[in-house]
């Protein structure tokens, strides 16, 4: 038990999903299941307020290639300068990856891009370091691409390319369990676990305290945070609540 008392806290990311200006949440990231929730800015100060440390940042429009919410993505980080981004969606060249940058976001979470042009995503890797993290979106064993509407290949020779390639950081999702407060698929996670030793981000369907703490319990393992988003927005829990578990 003492081992596990002196393992760090599992740091909790509450999500900001943006869609046409608005701070919304899907089911298992299907473009027209949005739940609105408001102003993003508004819902980044909410987390913020509760005690927040990052929050995970995500123009959706830009994922799904449908459009950019650029200038509401700038004032959510404006808003909440001190606290770290995780900046997502629809960075997939030099142009778009250095207009994510030029936002002040700690890191970037490339997706599709990854999956699709893995040269450019490797020299990034190299150029950017920590800077640069790398989503895991997950189907049973296949990537999901394009705002999970195309298949990105296998998740295991993805992983070994960008392990080669020196990627930092995995942020790993299993799409199934995306905004439907199923818990997390904690054996994909302990599998991508067994395959690296970077760190690794869960995301996808927390849904309880007791999903936080399952989480926590995989710190030791190389799980470094998890992304929390339907379940605050429901009130299944607050922030603080969780927070207090993910360190416990």
């Amino acid at each position: 038990m003492r081992e596990f008392n002196q393992a760090p806290a599992l740091e909790l990311l509450p999500a900001v999903d943006v869609a046409s200006g608005k701070a919304v949440r899907l089911t298992q990231g299907e473009a027209g299941s949005e739940t609105s929730y408001g102003d993003p800015v508004d819902a980044a100060e909410t987390w913020v307020d509760q005690g927040a440390e990052w929050l995970h940042l995500v123009d959706l429009d830009a994922a799904f290639g449908r459009g950019s919410n650029a200038g509401v993505i700038r004032r959510v980080i404006k808003n909440v300068r001190g606290v770290k981004v995780e900046l997502s969606g629809g960075i997939r060249d030099d142009a778009s990856l250095e207009a994510a940058l030029a936002t002040g976001a700690k890191r970037i979470n490339l997706g599709t891009a990854a999956l699709e042009n893995p040269e450019w995503a490797a020299n990034v890797i190299g150029q950017y370091g920590e800077a640069i993290a790398v989503g895991l979106d997950v189907r049973g064993t296949t990537l999901a691409a394009r705002g999970w509407t195309r298949e990105g290949g296998d998740l295991w020779q993805v992983l070994e390319r960008l392990e080669e390639a020196g990627c930092a950081r995995y942020v790993v999702t299993d799409v199934t369990k995306d905004g439907t407060l199923q818990g997390p698929n904690v054996d994909l996670l302990r599998q991508v676990m067994e395959h690296t030793e970077r760190p690794v981000v869960a995301s996808g369907g927390i849904s309880s305290l007791d999903d936080i703490a399952a989480l926590r319990e995989l710190v030791p393992l190389g799980l470094e945070g998890a992304i929390v988003g339907k379940a605050l927005y429901a009130g299944a829990f607050t922030l603080a609540e969780a927070l207090d578990v993910a360190s416990d």
